[in-house]
């Protein structure tokens, strides 16, 4: 123990003797690593200061407007947030429902069915990648002009909801294209040696390997549907009440916080509302990663 005590201050000595060796001799090493640490140091702190913004400005007002903050129905008096919160559940589930099966489908076709390498492959890649660095405003004007003009939806909760789903169409499809092609070819390999064909070894082998890489596009996705107001502002409207149907208006929480903000009525109110859809955020997020992980595990 004594030894061991000795000779590990020793190694402490002759590593760091040895990185400032390395340093002297390659100084541009040194600049990096000192860059590699101010940029995890600037993304922390930016992290950190947003949290602590919105918690010190949020969680006083939530708690001095609740429990009238959280009524069913809103108005003037209580500015309640409770019918915005159930038309972003509404709304983030419509959106995956329309999305997902399209997205993971045309990424099966594009990594299982297209020959690899091919043009029309190729094309396909830069058109998503090309949607997903589209402003959302553009999507909202396209959802305007198409769906709630065109089609005659009017502001209307299904109008918002396929505009979303447009959004996050590329970013699916990309996110599960990587974990399709992450998946070794030696299970396809071993599946098609012992007679299966090519539907069943996707569906069977390639799709539950590939469940915790899918999963993360969703969760970027819910993040992307659950924080977007410029679309839905043109697409679904502003009415701050739980629709009884898919083609009347209703508001999002981040069209809630719009709303407030943007009247000047309401501020703490609006702060309020930041802390819940915070709080909604790292719960779906937690949620997802879990049954991410249990997937994972019974796919193993």
């Amino acid at each position: 123990m004594e030894l061991a005590e000795k000779t590990t201050p020793a190694i402490n000595s002759r590593t760091w003797k040895q990185k400032l060796r390395e340093y002297r001799t390659q100084p541009l090493s040194l600049l990096l690593k000192i860059l590699m640490l101010l940029s995890v140091a600037i993304s922390a702190g930016v992290l950190v200061m947003l949290v602590g913004y919105i918690l010190v400005k949020g969680i006083p007002a939530l708690i001095k407007y609740c429990p009238s903050i959280f009524a069913w129905e809103y108005n003037s008096t209580n500015v309640s947030m409770t019918p915005a919160l159930v038309n972003t559940v509404i709304m983030t589930v419509l959106s995956l429902l329309l999305a997902v099966p399209v997205g993971i489908f045309a990424a099966i076709y594009l990594v299982e069915y297209a020959k690899r390498g091919s043009k029309l492959v190729k094309v396909i890649r830069v058109t998503a990648e090309t949607l997903s660095g589209i402003p959302s405003i553009v999507y909202g004007l396209f959802g305007y002009l198409l769906f709630v003009i065109t089609l005659g939806m009017g502001y209307s909760l299904i109008a918002g909801a396929v505009t979303l789903a447009i959004m996050i169409l590329p970013l699916i499809i990309r996110t599960t294209e990587e974990a399709l092609l992450s998946v070794p070819d030696s299970y396809r390999e071993g599946s098609f040696g012992l007679g299966a064909g090519r539907l069943r070894t996707v569906f069977t082998i390639v799709l539950p390997s590939a469940i915790p890489g899918i999963l993360a596009g969703v969760i970027l996705a819910i993040g992307r549907i659950v924080g977007e107001s410029a679309a839905l502002i043109f697409t679904a409207g502003t009415f701050a009440a739980v629709p009884d149907s898919l083609t009347d208006s209703a508001r999002t929480l981040s069209v809630h916080m719009y709303a407030l903000l943007s009247e000047g009525l309401y501020t703490e109110q609006a702060h309020a509302a930041a802390v819940v859809l915070l709080v909604l955020v790292v719960d779906i997020n937690a949620l997802s990663g879990f049954a991410a992980k249990k997937l994972a595990g019974k796919s193993e």
